[in-house]
């Protein structure tokens, strides 16, 4: 089950798959992310596997019973 959206601010106009589940406390470091991606992971609906996947104002990624919204903006 997957909870509620919650948007996550970056700086710039871009970020990598593996960088922002970490910047989201889905996961501690590669290893986790290696290994939330073999769990699963969608970006925009889409199946991913690529922890450099380069994501964008918009994008929404769900892992781990999370789905996250990136948005640029300050706060990040």
């Amino acid at each position: 089950m997957v909870r509620s959206m919650r948007d996550i601010a970056i700086r710039g106009d871009m970020i990598r798959l593996g960088q922002l589940l970490k910047f989201a406390g889905l996961a501690g470091g590669g290893g986790d992310v290696k290994a939330l991606l073999a769990e699963g992971v969608t970006v925009n609906g889409e199946a991913e596997d690529r922890r450099g996947r380069q994501l964008r104002q918009g994008d929404v990624i769900v892992a781990a019973g999370e789905q996250i919204r990136v948005h640029t903006g300050s706060g990040a």
